[in-house]
C-alpha cells in the first residue's frame, strides 16, 4: 500500500513514500542485509561534533531480541508490531568522557530518519513508537547508566490494512496523510508570515 506525500513541491522519492504503517505482513522476512543496511545509515548520520549519540538494539522477528523488545512495547503496539520484520530500540547515549553531549537527542533523530528512509528505499515500511517501556529496555538489556532508550521502531513489508481487525484502525490506516499548510509551518520575516 503506497501513500505518496501530497506535497507543494517535487520531493525525493524515500521521502515522499515514507509514512508509518500499522498493517504489516507477517509472512515476509527483513533480511540481515537489509537490516545491516538500516543500522549503517543510521551510524552515518550527521552529530554535533561527529560524537554520535546514537545506539540500537536491533531484532529479527524469531530472535530473542525481537521477543524482548516486543515485550517492552505497550500492549496497543504490540497487538501489531509483533507482525514486523525485525524491531529495534534507539538509544541516545548522553554522555561520553568529555562530559554531557551536546543535542544528543538530536542526534538520535537524525540516525533514526536516516534509518528509517534508508528502509524506504529496501522497499521497506518503519513506525516510529514512544509507546514501550524505557525502563524494561534498560533492565532487559543491561543498558548503562547514561544511556536512553528514546525510541522503539518496527520495520517490515506493508501488509493489508484487514489484519488490524478493528474498524477504526482500518480506516485510520486507509486514510490520506495530511501535515499542516506549508504557510503555518514555514515563516519569514516574522513569527507568523508564511514564506510560501
Amino acid at each position: 500500500m503506497r501513500k505518496p506525500a501530497d506535497s507543494s513541491a517535487p520531493l525525493t522519492d524515500v521521502i515522499a513514500q515514507r509514512w508509518s504503517p500499522r498493517a504489516l505482513d507477517e509472512t515476509r522476512e527483513v533480511t540481515w542485509d537489509q537490516l545491516r543496511a538500516l543500522l549503517e545509515a543510521a551510524r552515518w548520520a550527521p552529530s554535533f561534533g561527529n560524537t554520535q549519540p546514537a545506539r540500537f538494539l536491533a531484532g529479527r522477528r524469531g530472535d530473542a531480541t525481537f521477543r524482548q523488545i516486543l515485550g517492552t512495547l505497550t500492549e496497543r503496539n504490540q497487538a501489531w508490531a509483533h507482525r514486523a520484520g525485525a524491531l529495534l530500540v534507539g538509544i541516545v547515549v548522553a554522555r561520553n568522557e568529555k562530559g554531557e553531549i551536546p543535542y544528543a537527542e538530536y542526534g538520535l533523530g537524525l540516525a533514526a530518519q536516516n534509518l528509517v528512509l534508508q528502509a524506504v528505499a529496501e522497499g521497506l515500511v518503519a513506525h516510529q513508537m514512544a509507546g514501550f517501556d524505557a525502563g524494561a529496555v534498560r533492565e532487559r538489556f543491561a543498558v548503562p547508566d547514561g544511556a536512553i532508550p528514546r525510541v522503539a521502531i518496527a520495520v517490515g513489508h506493508a501488509g493489508d490494512p484487514a489484519v488490524l481487525e478493528v474498524e477504526k484502525l482500518i480506516e485510520r490506516e486507509r486514510a490520506a496523510r495530511k501535515r499542516v499548510p506549508l504557510g503555518e509551518f514555514a515563516y519569514t520575516g516574522e513569527w507568523g508570515a508564511p514564506a510560501f
